[in-house]
């Protein structure tokens, strides 16, 4: 379920260092249980809708938008932004708001991230939920560009003709190279069908296509896929086996997957290998979901291990497809 939207009581940016700031806030209750939610993308930024997901009577709701991302500024830089940073910035952010331990939610690449800095900060953590869990090694990245597909063929060509034909069996360095050229029009076309590819594999079932993008909705898109051409173009500064090592290395904390059993751009695979990999984490099937969190089955889902973390401090053993 979705709770009522509660407006922020602190919100501001912090400095921190190389050029950055980044933009945070915080809602809910102010003596609830600290949770940190961690957007996905990489570079997609946080939005008032993500709140909805906790109950603002239990949880102390933060939110930040990652380097170069939402509101944080520089918007769209790319230097001095890579996976290293992100997770010192999280730390800061927990230091600079005074919070002992707290529970780590991302979702998509966010839920990626939540794995990689809890590994390295455990004692920080008082549990980690991941949501749509990417595992950021080349057979994601093969899989989002080129394995989908053979789920949705007409939408995958009109992506693919968006690029010069020599370079559509190397999506991901074509990318890279139209938004670093500075090339407008290249840009504009690149992000649109970007952004239209992505949205013919995260709904489920497909919706129709969306109107293109215009005025500040293109800018804020394009600086959304310069910063996560930048990061695919590294393959995120780490690798598959990193995140399933540091997945590992959770033992000892209440840990939960949640995951669309449609998913068709972060595998189901994903989150079964990951419960394989970590004894004694839940693994909550959000059925016929695909990877858009607030679909019915998602929400409940989400709700059921938030709720049950609030209530309990750890997750249930739930599956449902195991």
């Amino acid at each position: 379920m979705l709770h009522p939207v509660s407006e922020p009581y602190d919100k501001g940016w912090l400095d921190v260092g190389q050029g950055h700031r980044i933009r945070y806030e915080q809602s809910g209750r102010r003596d609830g249980i600290p949770a940190l939610y961690l957007h996905g993308g990489p570079g997609s930024g946080c939005s008032p809708r993500q709140r909805a997901l906790f109950n603002p009577a239990l949880y102390r709701v933060v939110m930040f938008d990652q380097r170069g991302c939402g509101l944080s500024t520089p918007a769209g830089e790319t230097r001095h932004n890579h996976t290293d940073a992100l997770i010192s910035d999280i730390e800061t952010l927990r230091a600079h708001l005074n919070i002992d331990r707290w529970l780590v939610f991302g979702g998509s690449w966010g839920a990626t991230l939540a794995a990689l800095y809890a590994a390295r900060h455990a004692g920080a953590c008082s549990g980690v939920l991941m949501r749509g869990l990417f595992l950021a090694g080349r057979a994601d990245i093969e899989w989002f560009f080129h394995g989908a597909a053979a789920l949705a063929p007409v939408a995958h060509e009109r992506f693919l003709q968006s690029l010069p034909a020599r370079w559509r069996r190397r999506v991901v360095e074509a990318l890279a190279r139209t938004f670093a050229s500075g090339d407008r029009q290249r840009i504009e076309t690149a992000t649109q069908a970007w952004r239209d590819w992505e949205h013919a594999l995260g709904t489920w079932p497909a919706h129709d296509t969306l109107p293109a993008p215009t005025g500040d909705e293109l800018a804020a898109l394009g600086n959304r896929y310069r910063i996560q051409s930048h990061y695919l173009q590294h393959r995120c500064f780490t690798s598959e086996a990193k995140v399933l090592d540091a997945i590992a290395r959770l033992r000892g904390l209440p840990v939960a997957f949640v995951h669309g059993t449609r998913d068709m751009v972060c595998r189901p695979q994903n989150a079964w290998r990951a419960h394989r990999t970590l004894s004694g984490s839940a693994l909550f099937w959000a059925h016929d979901a695909g990877h858009d969190p607030y679909q019915p089955a998602s929400l409940a889902a989400i709700d059921a291990a938030l709720s049950a973390f609030a209530r309990d401090g750890v997750f249930p053993a739930a599956s449902g497809m195991e």
